[in-house]
């Protein structure tokens, strides 16, 4: 499950594509492909989920109404997907698709996590050694009504850390509730798009979902103000959203995406050139793809650059806290030494 909401995590939606994708194409009933996925799904929710919508489409629902059904926990582009890939006659194809898109998907977030783990463990020695030692200086003293007592310390030390990590797990626990609401994300999501590194990052990341799903959604037959509508909600920021919903009613009015899209903030230069070689060529379906994966190699790419610049950061900080924590010793030191004297 998500941490910041009810749908089933990442990690267990790319076997499950996986895994329906390969029953369906060795051709066993959509149905019958659920209810093997829910019966060898080692998540509880999975199970259920894929039992419920096997019993909808049993009843006589369709796959898409099922899957609806269901989207207190799956992801509204699954359930897209699902649909449009059903009414289209495509949903061998949207299977095999979603599983490679939720294949990507992790890899990227493996890739965003591996990238910062190093400075995230540079920031918590720089905390605990940093505190320890600070704390270890200020306690220094040569009044003999007040000894240095090193078991004292660790004992303050340790109440002090036990309190910081409770105003900690607070914290969290306060953004997974406001995450729930929608309060963090449009928060993170003002951040993360106006506030250098982290705009670049996102950026490049929201312009690869959404013309990841632009491909899967016109691939499928879908219509096309539908597809940017779908597309735009995969970007996970409600400021690139807005901005890409604006080209829905050009479109209605007749123009072509390039028109659409002329007004647009959140698209590159690249992006604007792939979109008029795919209206012109009439391979929309392939250009948006490859546009996609610039977009996510340069992701890639962005997401490097900003672990360098953290951890360039953290070093001249943590520097920065050894020098203050020398000369605060030294001063210390002086200053004892004039007592003796």
């Amino acid at each position: 499950m998500g941490i910041l909401s009810s749908e089933i995590a990442t990690k267990s939606l790319v076997p499950l594509c996986r895994q329906l994708a390969t029953s369906y194409d060795a051709g066993i009933p959509i149905v019958r492909s659920l209810a093997l996925a829910g019966e060898n799904a080692p998540d509880r929710k999975v199970r259920d989920v894929l039992r419920a919508i096997a019993d909808d489409a049993t009843a006589g629902a369709t796959l898409g109404e099922a899957a609806f059904n269901q989207r207190k926990y799956l992801p509204m582009f699954f359930v897209t997907l699902l649909k449009a890939g059903e009414h289209s006659g495509r949903l061998d194809v949207m299977l095999r698709d979603l599983a490679d898109y939720y294949e990507d998907k992790q890899k990227m977030t493996r890739e965003v996590v591996g990238a910062l783990v190093y400075p995230g463990i540079q920031l918590c020695f720089a905390w605990f050694l940093g505190t320890f030692a600070l704390g270890l200086i200020g306690k220094l003293s040569l009044d003999a009504r007040n000894p240095f007592n090193i078991s004292d310390y660790f004992q303050q030390y340790l109440a002090m850390q036990s309190v910081a990590l409770v105003i900690f797990a607070a914290v969290i626990a306060a953004i997974i509730l406001f995450g729930r609401f929608g309060v963090i994300g449009r928060a993170w999501g003002f951040l993360t798009t106006h506030i250098w590194p982290a705009s670049v990052v996102t950026r490049k990341f929201a312009l690869a979902r959404f013309f990841r799903s632009m491909s899967l959604l016109v691939g499928s037959g879908m219509n096309i103000k539908l597809c940017i509508q779908h597309s735009a909600a995969m970007t996970g920021n409600a400021y690139m959203e807005r901005d890409l919903l604006r080209a829905i009613p050009p479109i209605a009015e007749g123009a072509t995406l390039v028109q659409a899209f002329s007004g647009s903030r959140s698209l590159t230069s690249v992006a604007r050139e792939m979109l008029a070689v795919g209206e012109h060529s009439g391979a929309l379906e392939v250009s948006l793809l490859k546009v996609a994966h610039y977009h996510q190699e340069e992701a890639k790419a962005a997401i490097r650059m900003v672990a360098r610049v953290l951890q360039a950061a953290i070093t001249l900080a943590i520097g920065g806290l050894v020098g203050y924590i020398v000369i605060s010793f030294y001063s210390k030191y002086f200053s004892l030494y004039d007592q003796l004297l």
